[in-house]
């Protein structure tokens, strides 16, 4: 069956009425979610993961693609009207966006990155339907050492990338290796990690590491950081475009689609990155450069396209491969374990239905979000004056709530505490929380191909690269962790190249855009809001 038929078929399922009204629901549960200060995607798909536990599978992750896309769309409104980006990725839209929103140009900055993030997400999942299936069919043909080799890459790359140093990514990817392992070990049968309680037999439910890590960690940090001093939020109309906001924009969306998508698809490649590329190649390529720093229309419309665009990217390896690129994907992942599917090459011959279905409902999602959002957006900038201890104390109800329906049990509650105290101490010490996530899902299953590999090789550890791709992998692997190396050997061979390579970078990066993220980033802590991927060390941001 080809893409466009199965793609038909997909359809046929997620418009019918009942879950036509799942996707609705997950649409404005996800944007009334995250458009609350410091609530990021991952975290409001972590918090409202529950939700959807009594709903037969197909039912479920039509409303989760609703969830996931509307928590995407809700973090810009924060970041226009009270720069406060919820995520990393939603910095960039900070910059131009709230000083469009001070100009009492609000209406049009909401505009701009709804109407580009429905394009971008359309785009991005016409993309995915078509390359998903494509890298099915690659990954069909590898065997298990080539898959070991690209969890590592995935865990490493991962890893690398985030925190203030590499040794705190690693750290926090030990810790998810280790929670794990927590269970009984499937070949020999013997407990692990259990210390003779046998409610950890069957190891930690990854539903309850996700909702402590992100929403009861996160709750903690905040409260810790709580500033009593009430909020301005910019007023806003209906968000609405003039010809002239039509004409700057339509460009930066395509432009800005094309960068994200991409880097959504690759291991750590993230939304940071495109957001950014954007925003540097709408500053050079505008006719009004003028007006970069000081609210331009372009730098909101290139950068949340991108933002929307990787996130459509992100779901082609977690859905072919199994491999979640960010936090809200590793979300997605234990959503998907938790019905007891595995997301992989599999996934679309064993569940084709289910995910047909959910493909052609992100469509669906993406269309509702845009019908809906552009006439509330008044509605959700009313949410964002809740009191700050009322909003928190809710999050910390509806996620303790959430993780004893998991499985009625009262020592999923105590895991909660424990697990959520674990997430705040990382938040202080400037752990990110992405590399335990992946290792709590990963890391079984990179135990799995590791022992199947040795078993195909009776044992000899040269069977790790006994396949072409693992090689190229372990290639790309090894340039990742040598490359902070070979940069410094390389500066002192040649230092008469750091201050032209310095002046370069000077000159094409954009200065705004450094100053405004840092200065984003602190309003964000001391409003109480903070990136759920906690990329600076936290403890250095805390006042008495």
């Amino acid at each position: 069956m080809d893409v466009f038929s199965s793609l038909m078929d997909g359809f046929a399922t997620a418009l019918t009425p009942m879950n036509l009204l799942y996707a609705v629901i997950g649409v404005v549960l996800g944007t009334a979610v995250g458009v609350l200060p410091g609530l990021g995607p991952a975290m409001t798909v972590a918090l409202l993961l529950p939700v959807t536990y009594a709903l037969e599978p197909t039912g479920a992750f039509i409303m989760f693609a609703g969830i996931y896309y509307g928590g995407m769309y809700g973090g810009s409104t924060t970041s226009i009207l009270l720069n406060t980006p919820g995520e990393s990725s939603s910095v960039v839209t900070a910059i131009e966006g709230n000083k469009m929103a001070k100009a009492g140009r609000a209406a049009q900055a909401l505009a701009t990155a709804a109407i580009g993030s429905f394009i971008a997400g359309t785009i991005g999942t016409t993309l995915l339907a078509v390359c998903a299936p494509i890298v099915v069919q690659f990954a069909v043909s590898l065997g298990s050492p080539s898959y070991f080799a690209i969890m590592v890459l995935a865990l490493l790359a991962v890893t690398a990338v985030l925190g203030s140093s590499r040794l705190r990514g690693f750290a926090s990817l030990g810790l998810g290796l280790a929670i794990g392992l927590v269970g009984m070990d499937s070949v020999t049968g013997q407990q692990r990690l259990t210390f003779g309680v046998p409610l950890l037999a069957d190891g930690l439910d990854i539903v309850v590491v996700a909702v402590a890590i992100f929403a009861v960690g996160e709750a903690l940090w905040v409260a810790a950081h709580l500033r009593r001093t009430p909020l301005h939020i910019i007023p806003v109309g209906r968000p609405w475009m003039g010809k002239e906001d039509w004409k700057r924009s339509w460009k930066p969306w395509l432009r800005g689609t094309a960068f994200g998508f991409p880097f959504g698809a690759l291991p750590a490649g993230g939304a940071e990155i495109p957001t950014f590329l954007s925003y540097v190649t709408e500053k050079r390529l505008s006719k009004h450069p003028e007006e970069f720093g000081h609210g331009a229309i372009e730098g909101v419309a290139g950068p949340e396209a991108a933002n929307n665009a990787a996130a459509a990217g992100t779901l082609t390896p977690m859905l072919a491969l199994g491999l979640p690129t960010n936090a809200t994907a590793a979300v997605m992942l234990a959503a998907f374990t938790s019905y007891g599917i595995q997301p992989g090459p599999q996934l679309f011959a064993t569940e084709g239905p289910l995910v047909w279905a959910l493909i052609a409902s992100l469509f669906i999602g993406n269309l509702l979000l845009l019908i809906i959002n552009l006439p509330l957006a008044p509605v959700w900038a009313k949410l964002l004056q809740l009191p700050r201890p009322y909003l928190y104390a809710g999050i910390l109800f509806f996620a303790t709530l959430g993780a004893y329906s998991v499985n009625l049990q009262a020592f999923d509650l105590v895991m909660l505490l424990v697990l959520g105290a674990l997430g705040f101490m990382m938040r202080r010490f400037g752990l990110p929380v992405l590399p335990l996530v992946l290792g709590v899902i990963l890391g079984p299953r990179l135990e799995g191909q590791l022992r199947k590999t040795l078993q195909l090789s009776a044992g000899d550890p040269a069977g790790l690269w006994s396949e072409p791709i693992a090689v190229w992998i372990y290639v790309v692997v090894a340039v990742i962790l040598f490359w902070p190396l070979l940069m410094r050997f390389w500066r002192k061979a040649r230092p008469e190249a750091v201050p032209a390579v310095a002046g370069r970078h000077v000159t094409t990066a954009p200065d705004a855009a450094s100053t405004n993220d840092e200065n984003a980033d602190t309003r964000a802590l001391d409003d109480g809001a903070t990136d759920t991927s906690q990329t600076t060390p936290a403890g250095r941001q805390e006042n008495p």
